[in-house]
């Protein structure tokens, strides 16, 4: 069976990202046109309306063409919840109900007060092909609860997880699936493009303007 490929971002959508790039240009030039010829309201008032509406028209086509993430339609959580049932170590201890929660972007996973908090990591780490997973490991401190399960937890997913896919916050270890990732990547070198080409755009403007 073929890879099912993500959606595209759709017509609509990319009208609407072609607009607001147009909008920051258009702003752009109108500051460009207010600061060569301060009397030019016409020039003004058309660059900040008629430059959000040529990108749309320009753009849109190719902005919507991009593909979206690749979201799952299962509950990660249910799903988290069902594969962690067999850890469950009674009231007072480790509960899939307490300590598996859903934050609405990512599944997160406490891992306190687990006496198997590595095989959790080992059940789970599997989903993170679809959904984004929280591992709440602590800041590794000597007065935390449980100073030696960060670094555990780190060493391990540093193993089986790309540099890429894992993110460390002071409390917390986070993986993200490889769609989520592609497409960061796909939006930031669009972003390094618009970088170089905007200011390019604005010389030629100044150039024509003074």
């Amino acid at each position: 069976m073929a890879e099912e490929l993500p959606p595209r971002i759709g017509l609509m959508t990319g009208l609407q990202a072609g607009a607001f790039i147009g909008l920051f240009l258009g702003f752009s030039l109108a500051v460009v046109s207010a600061l060569t010829d301060p009397d030019a309201l016409v020039r003004l008032l058309e660059l900040m309306c008629l430059t959000p509406l040529i990108c749309a028209v320009l753009l849109g086509p190719f902005l919507g063409w991009r593909r979206a993430p690749l979201y799952s339609k299962e509950d990660p959580l249910d799903e988290a919840r069902d594969c962690l049932e067999r850890f469950n170590e009674g009231q007072g201890k480790w509960r899939v109900l307490s300590h598996v929660r859903g934050d609405g972007r990512a599944v997160r996973i406490d891992l306190h007060n687990s006496t198997h908090p590595l095989a959790i990591v080992q059940a789970t780490l599997p989903m993170t092909q679809k959904h984004t997973l929280r591992y709440i490991v602590g800041r590794g401190e000597q007065r935390s609860r449980s100073p030696e399960l960060r670094n555990q937890i780190l060493s391990y997913v540093e193993q089986h997880i790309p540099l890429n896919r894992r993110r460390r916050t002071s409390s917390s270890i986070e993986v993200l699936p490889p769609s989520v990732i592609e497409h960061m990547e796909s939006t930031h070198i669009m972003h390094r493009r618009l970088f170089y080409v905007l200011p390019i755009i604005l010389i030629f403007a100044w150039l024509e303007m003074r």
